[in-house]
């Protein structure tokens, strides 16, 4: 077995730049693991265009894909050895404590109550929780009018409790996947869609009746996304920090967020989103 560990270091170090000056992992660590098993399986988005969306063709695309595949690259010399599972956002906790997948980049949100089941990386993104609402709408200017309002947001998501707590008489209509909202705000079923900026970009950005809809632009609340990993694996943790402080200072985030969210125009709000 050591012998095999041996060789399958020294391959990958002839198709990564550089690994052969990196020290080796830990041994029983989980990069160690996912190195010997020569694949990063990633809990990820489907239907969150801009950040985890599977295309007609069948790729993931997005921020947190790319995230995901600089991930792999590092621990396995290649971005093609990732294997990506859908993970809602009610699941997320569970994928990581069955241990499902490896780590969860999935628009995670870092809460204390999150933290109480898992370990979060540092912040690799930050969004703004927003409104999108029918264009020839001229009620909702902001979250202060949604009382009396039915509002669409996902089951697991921190917008449930942010509405819940800062508007009073809103009605929310919980769904397990915000493409379920799409439809019912155009049918006039439901009056806002409401969670992070950028997923609402992509949400609108997908859809050809797009132009009927608008985003509000009034942000309320700062929403840090992490990864998500098992409870208390904090060597794990933090050779993630290391890779999210190396892409901020080598270009990768930019990149990233270049190829994915700023395809849209919105490279006004990086400065803001990046850590």
């Amino acid at each position: 077995m050591n012998r095999l560990r041996v060789l399958l270091a020294a391959l990958l170090c002839l198709v990564s730049a550089g690994c052969g000056e990196s020290e080796p992992f830990p041994e029983g660590s989980t990069m160690d693991r996912i190195r010997d098993r020569g694949v990063l399986v990633v809990g990820i988005k489907f239907d969150q265009p801009l950040f985890g969306y599977k295309d007609r063709g069948g790729r993931i695309t997005g921020f947190d894909a790319e995230i995901a595949r600089l991930v792999a690259r590092d621990l396995t010399g290649s971005e093609r050895n990732i294997r990506f599972v859908e993970t809602v956002s009610r699941e997320r906790e569970n994928f990581i404590a069955q241990q499902v997948v490896d780590l969860v980049i999935a628009t995670y949100s870092i809460t204390p109550a999150r933290a109480q089941q898992v370990t979060f990386t540092d912040p690799y993104y930050y969004a703004g929780q927003d409104l999108l609402v029918r264009a020839a709408d001229t009620r909702i200017t902001g979250v202060r009018d949604l009382g009396g309002k039915t509002v669409c947001t996902a089951k697991g998501s921190t917008s449930v409790d942010r509405l819940s707590k800062e508007v009073a008489g809103v009605d929310l209509e919980v769904v397990d996947a915000y493409s379920v909202c799409v439809p019912a705000l155009l049918r006039g079923r439901v009056d806002a869609i409401s969670t992070d900026d950028t997923i609402l970009l992509g949400l609108q950005a997908q859809h050809p009746e797009a132009k009927a809809l608008r985003l509000v632009g009034e942000p309320f609340g700062r929403e840090p996304y992490g990864m998500g990993i098992r409870k208390g694996d904090t060597v794990f943790r933090d050779y993630l920090n290391g890779l999210i402080a190396r892409w901020l200072r080598d270009g990768e985030w930019d990149r990233a967020y270049r190829d994915t969210i700023g395809l849209n125009g919105n490279d006004v709000r990086a400065a803001q989103a990046r850590p």
